[in-house]
C-alpha cells in the first residue's frame, strides 16, 4: 500500500457522541462529534510505517495500539467524519516519510578559535579574583 492518501478502510470504526461547546439546542440532541478507531494491528502498513505512526499518534493510541482520533469541530456529523478522515490520512502521510539521516558535523576553524580565546579571557578574568599576595 504505497499511496497514503488511501487507509484501509476495513480497520477504521466510528462512534458519534454529542459535542461539548455552543450550538444552542443542537447540541443537546444531536450527536455530531465522531470518534475515528483505526487499529494499527490489523492494519496492512509496513512495519516501519507503523512504528512512525506509533511515534506520531503520542497520547491518541492505547495500549492495543488502537489510535483514536476525535472530532467535532464543525457542526455536521458528515462533516466531522472527513475531518477525522483527513487528519488519519494526514498521519499516515507523514509515517511513510523515512526520517532523514543526520550528518554529523564539525564546528569551523574559527569557531574553535573564538571559542578558545574566550575561555582564556574567562579563566584570566576568575584567576584575577584570587587571593592578592602581599609584598614585604
Amino acid at each position: 500500500m504505497n499511496d497514503a492518501s488511501q487507509t484501509d478502510h476495513a480497520n477504521i470504526t466510528f462512534e458519534y457522541f454529542r459535542a461539548s461547546g455552543p450550538g444552542g439546542q443542537n447540541v443537546n440532541k444531536v450527536s455530531t462529534a465522531v470518534r475515528l478507531r483505526f487499529d494499527l494491528e490489523q492494519s496492512s502498513l509496513p512495519p516501519g510505517v507503523r512504528s512512525r505512526l506509533i511515534r506520531l499518534a503520542g497520547n491518541r493510541l492505547t495500549e492495543e495500539n488502537v489510535l483514536i482520533i476525535e472530532a467535532s469541530r464543525y457542526r455536521t456529523q458528515e462533516r466531522n467524519q472527513q475531518d477525522a478522515v483527513e487528519r488519519l490520512n494526514d498521519l499516515i502521510r507523514k509515517a511513510w516519510q523515512p526520517p532523514r539521516k543526520r550528518r554529523p558535523t564539525k564546528p569551523g576553524k574559527a569557531a574553535v578559535e573564538r571559542r578558545l580565546t574566550w575561555k582564556r579571557r574567562r579563566g584570566e578574568i576568575k584567576r584575577q579574583r584570587g587571593n592578592i599576595k602581599e609584598h614585604e
